[in-house]
C-alpha cells in the first residue's frame, strides 16, 4: 500500500511560459490529458521538471530551518494576525472533525499589498502586507522569492488544468489578476513514540482552494486517501518534484469532475520534517461557478461562491487564533 506508483508523475518540460515562448499545442494537450486523468482518479500527482530554480528552493528551505530554530517566544514576535500572516505555534490549527490540534508549527505569507491598496483600504479579508519577523530580516527575500517563483509555476500549471477540462488555456488568468496565493513554511517535530492514534502532524483534510503545490523534504510522512479502494497510501518525497493536489474550490468549479482528496501527515520518523505548501488560489471576488465549466442545472452540485469567501470560511473554522479574537 505504501507505493508512489499509484500517484502519477507528470513531466512539465516545455510548459513554462516566457516572454518569448509559450508551450506548443501538442505538449499542452499531452500535459492537460495527464492532469485530467490524475485529477479525476486520485486528485494528486507529482510535477517533475517544473522549472522553479533549485537555488530558490534551497534558499527557502534554509530560511525555514533557521526560522523554526528560534525559541517559540521569539517566533511569537511575528505571531499570526487577522490577515492570516505570520507564525502559528503548536496547537493553533485544528482540522475539521479532528479530535486534537495538528502537531506542527507554520509561518504564512500572502500577496504583499501596501496599506493604501484599494482592497486593503476597503477592508477585504486576508489582504495587506506580510508580517515579517524583525529578528530574521533574511526571511523576507528568501521566502518571497520562492512565493513569486512558485506562483509563476502555478499560473502555467493552470493553463494545463484548463486544457484538461476542455477550456481555453487562458480561462483562469482573468480570475487570478490579484491572486489569493498563500505560502506556508511548515515544521513538524517528531511525534512522540507513544502518540495517540488520533494525533497527526496534519489531521485528515482537504485543501480549501484550487490547487496546492507542495515542496517536501526527504523525511516523508504525507499520505493520501486513495479513492478507488478507500485506503491510505504514502506520497513519499521524489527529488526534483512538487506534489500537486486539487482543492475544494477546483472540485466545486469542475462540479466534482476533479477530486479534492483527503490527505494527512504523520511524522513517526523520529526526525524533524519541513515542507513549504503553496495554495494557489484566485482573486478574492472570483466567481466559482460550475456552469462556467459545463455543468447544467440538472447536474449542478454547487451554487456559485466567491473564492475568497469560501477560503475565509474554512480558515475561520480551523484556526484557533480566529476563534480567540472573534
Amino acid at each position: 500500500m505504501s507505493s508512489s506508483s499509484r500517484i502519477p508523475i507528470i513531466d512539465f518540460s516545455g510548459m513554462r511560459s516566457t516572454d518569448t515562448h509559450a508551450p506548443d499545442p501538442v505538449t499542452l494537450a499531452r500535459v492537460g490529458r495527464e492532469i485530467h486523468d490524475a485529477c479525476t482518479q486520485i486528485g494528486f500527482f507529482y510535477l517533475a521538471n517544473h522549472g522553479v530554480p533549485q537555488a530558490v528552493i534551497d534558499r527557502a528551505e534554509q530560511a525555514a530551518r533557521s526560522f523554526f530554530a528560534f525559541p517559540v517566544d521569539t517566533k511569537r514576535r511575528a505571531a499570526v494576525n487577522m490577515r492570516h500572516r505570520g507564525f502559528n505555534a503548536l496547537g493553533d490549527a485544528t482540522m475539521y472533525q479532528a479530535k486534537r490540534p495538528d502537531y506542527k508549527e507554520f509561518f504564512s505569507i500572502g500577496l504583499e499589498l501596501p496599506e493604501d491598496d484599494p482592497d486593503v483600504l476597503a477592508g477585504q479579508a486576508l489582504r495587506g502586507p506580510n508580517n515579517w519577523p524583525d529578528f530574521m530580516p533574511e526571511l523576507q527575500p528568501a521566502l518571497y522569492g520562492y512565493y513569486d517563483a512558485i506562483g509563476a509555476c502555478g499560473a502555467d500549471l493552470l493553463r494545463a488544468v484548463a486544457c484538461g477540462l476542455g477550456l481555453d488555456p487562458a480561462f483562469f488568468a482573468s480570475r487570478y489578476t490579484k491572486r489569493m496565493q498563500r505560502t506556508q513554511m511548515v515544521y513538524y517535530p517528531p511525534q512522540p513514540p507513544m502518540s495517540d492514534e488520533d494525533q497527526f502532524g496534519v489531521a485528515p483534510h482537504t485543501d480549501y482552494g484550487c490547487i496546492t503545490l507542495l515542496w517536501q523534504d526527504n523525511v516523508g510522512g504525507l499520505q493520501v486517501r486513495e479513492i478507488a479502494n478507500d485506503t491510505w497510501i504514502d506520497a513519499p518525497p521524489i527529488p526534483g518534484t512538487f506534489v500537486v493536489n486539487v482543492g475544494d474550490l477546483l472540485a466545486r468549479w469542475s462540479n466534482d469532475r476533479f477530486r479534492s482528496t483527503l490527505h494527512r501527515v504523520i511524522n513517526t520518523s523520529g526526525r524533524e520534517r519541513y515542507s513549504i505548501a503553496t495554495f494557489y488560489d484566485p482573486t478574492y471576488d472570483a466567481r466559482v461557478d460550475p456552469r462556467e465549466l459545463g455543468a447544467d442545472h440538472g447536474t449542478l452540485r454547487y451554487e456559485p461562491v466567491a473564492a475568497g469567501d469560501y477560503i475565509l470560511g474554512r480558515i475561520n473554522d480551523s484556526m484557533a487564533y480566529r476563534k480567540r479574537r472573534a
